[in-house]
C-alpha cells in the first residue's frame, strides 16, 4: 500500500494540465491535503533562450490552470527563484511531507531534481510523464544508449505505452497561502502582440488535440511536408507545455492511420534520450569529428537573415512566419536550418538560440537534434555533403508559391517560376524585395570544402 501524507506539494513544471498528469495524481492518491505550485524561474534573465511570444503563453497556460484548479477547490501557488529555495520555503510553510513533481528533459532540470533528493528534508517522488518511454527504457543490447534513430524506433514503436489517467476531483486544503499574482508579459519586461499567436492552456489545447485527431493527423502522411497545408498537429506547443497528455494523444492518434506521426513522436523521445546520455550535445557537436568547425563570423547576412531579408524567399517566409506567429513549419526549419549552416556557414548554435527565442514550442531536445542534423553533427544527421538547396525545395514543397505569398507580400504578383531560381540577372524578383544575399550553388561548395578540409586534418 502507497504511504499516505497529511499534506503534500505537486510542483507543477512543464505538465500545465489537470488531466493525466502522472505526479498531480499520485499527489491526490498520496494526500487529500495538497499544495499545487508553480515556480517562475530567472531563466529569461540568465539565458538568451527564450522572448515574449514563449513567455506570453506560458503566461496563458498558468492563467488557465489557475481557473481549473479554482473549479476542483484550490488555488495554484506562484512563487519565484531558485526552485530548490523557494520549495524548501513552501515545505517550512505549509509543513508539506513529500514533494510530487513530474521529471524534466533536460539537464538543468535534473539538476534540481538531484538537489531536492539529496538535500530536502522530506520525501521527493519524480514521475516519468513527458515522454512514453524514459531515456533508460530503451537501451542496445550491451545496454548503452542509441545513437541511430532508425533501431532506437524499431525497439520504441511496438513497446507497449502506458494508458491516460483521470483528473483529480478535488484540489482543496486547508490553509490559505501567499502566493505571488500570475504573471503578465510587463512581469519579464517583454511586449508583444499576441494576435497571431495560439491561446495557451488546457482547454485551448483540448480544442487542437480535437480537430487535430479529426483530420490532420489523418492526413498527416501526406500533407506534413507541405507548408501551405493544414498537414501537421499543430500539438508541438502542447506537448512541450505539457497542456496535453502525451499518453492520450498516443493512445488516439494510434488510430488516426498515420504510421508517420507516431514516427515523430518516436523521434521527440529519441531526442530526449541523447540529451539524457549526452548533455554536452548542447556546447558541443555530439560528433565529435566535427568539433572545431570553422564556421563564419556573423555579419550583416545573418541580420538579413534574422529579419527574413535574404532574397531567398522560401527562407524569409519561414522566419517570417516564425517572427509573427512564434512557429515555423517543420519543412521549412529544415530549410532555414540547412541555409544558416551551409549557405551562410553560421554556428549552428547561432540557430539553435535563435529558434528557442522565438518559437513557442520551442523543446530544447528536439530544437538542438534538428539543428545538430541539419548542420551534419549530431545524432543521425544528414551527411554533410547532403545541402538542400531552397531554390528546388520550393518548386517541390511549395510550387504555386502558397506559403511563400503568405509571409512575404512583396512576392504576391511575381509568377511561380521566379519563385523557384536565383534571378538570372541578379535583379530583384519585386520591387522592395532584396536580391539573394549569396549564391547557393558557390555556397555549397564552400561548404563542401570546408568539412573535407576539417576531416582530414583530424585524420
Amino acid at each position: 500500500m502507497a504511504k499516505r501524507y497529511t499534506r503534500v506539494i505537486h510542483w507543477f513544471r512543464r505538465d500545465l494540465r489537470l488531466t493525466d498528469n502522472t505526479a498531480l495524481l499520485a499527489a491526490c492518491k498520496a494526500s487529500e491535503d495538497v499544495v499545487p505550485a508553480y515556480i517562475l524561474s530567472h531563466w529569461t534573465k540568465e539565458h538568451p533562450w527564450t522572448g515574449p511570444k514563449r513567455q506570453l503563453f506560458l503566461c496563458q497556460c498558468l492563467e488557465s490552470l489557475s481557473k481549473n484548479i479554482e473549479h476542483l477547490k484550490g488555488a495554484l501557488v506562484i512563487r519565484e527563484g531558485d526552485a530548490f529555495a523557494e520549495l524548501t520555503k513552501l515545505v517550512n510553510e505549509t509543513k508539506a511531507e513529500a514533494v510530487f513533481f513530474n521529471e524534466d528533459v533536460d539537464p538543468f532540470g535534473k539538476k534540481i531534481e538531484t538537489k531536492l533528493a539529496e538535500h530536502l528534508d522530506i520525501p521527493v517522488h519524480p514521475y516519468l510523464d513527458s515522454s512514453l518511454h524514459g531515456p533508460g527504457e530503451i537501451l542496445k543490447g550491451d545496454g548503452t544508449p542509441y545513437r541511430v534513430y532508425t533501431p532506437y524506433s524499431k525497439r520504441w514503436l511496438p513497446l507497449p505505452k502506458a494508458s491516460p489517467g483521470g483528473k483529480p476531483k478535488s484540489l482543496s486544503n486547508s490553509l490559505t497561502i501567499n502566493s505571488l499574482p500570475l504573471p503578465t508579459l510587463k512581469h519579464w519586461q517583454f511586449d508583444g502582440d499576441s494576435s497571431d499567436c495560439l491561446e495557451g492552456g488546457e482547454k485551448a489545447a483540448r480544442a487542437r488535440m480535437r480537430e487535430a485527431l479529426s483530420f490532420r493527423i489523418s492526413a498527416y502522411d501526406s500533407l506534413r511536408d507541405v507548408p501551405s497545408a493544414i498537414g501537421t498537429s499543430r500539438l508541438s506547443q502542447d506537448l512541450r507545455w505539457g497542456t496535453i497528455s502525451i499518453r492520450e494523444l498516443y493512445q488516439s492518434a494510434s488510430s488516426c492511420g498515420s504510421p508517420q506521426f507516431l514516427k515523430e513522436l518516436a523521434w521527440r523521445e529519441f531526442y530526449f534520450q541523447i540529451l539524457h546520455h549526452f548533455p554536452e550535445v548542447l556546447h558541443h557537436e555530439f560528433n565529435p569529428d566535427w568539433r572545431g568547425l570553422p564556421w563564419f563570423a556573423p555579419d550583416q547576412k545573418f541580420e538579413a537573415f534574422k529579419k527574413g531579408e535574404t532574397g531567398f524567399p522560401i527562407v524569409d517566409a519561414g522566419v517570417r512566419e516564425l517572427l509573427t506567429t512564434g512557429f515555423m513549419h517543420n519543412r521549412v526549419r529544415m530549410i532555414v536550418a540547412m541555409f544558416l549552416t551551409k549557405d551562410l556557414h553560421l554556428d549552428w548554435r547561432l540557430g539553435e538560440q535563435f529558434f528557442m527565442q522565438h518559437l513557442v514550442d520551442g523543446e530544447i531536445a528536439s530544437n538542438n537534434g534538428g539543428w545538430q542534423w541539419s548542420a551534419g553533427t549530431g545524432a543521425d544527421a544528414a551527411p554533410y555533403f547532403r545541402i538542400q538547396n531552397p531554390w528546388s525545395q520550393t518548386k517541390r514543397f511549395d510550387p504555386k508559391g502558397d506559403y511563400i505569398r503568405t509571409w512575404v507580400p512583396e512576392l504576391i504578383n511575381v509568377q511561380d517560376k521566379s519563385l523557384q531560381a536565383p534571378p538570372e540577372d541578379g535583379l530583384p524578383i519585386a520591387r522592395g524585395y532584396p536580391s539573394p544575399i549569396l549564391d547557393h550553388a558557390k555556397e555549397r561548395q564552400v561548404t563542401l570544402t570546408l568539412f573535407k578540409k576539417h576531416r582530414a586534418e583530424q585524420s
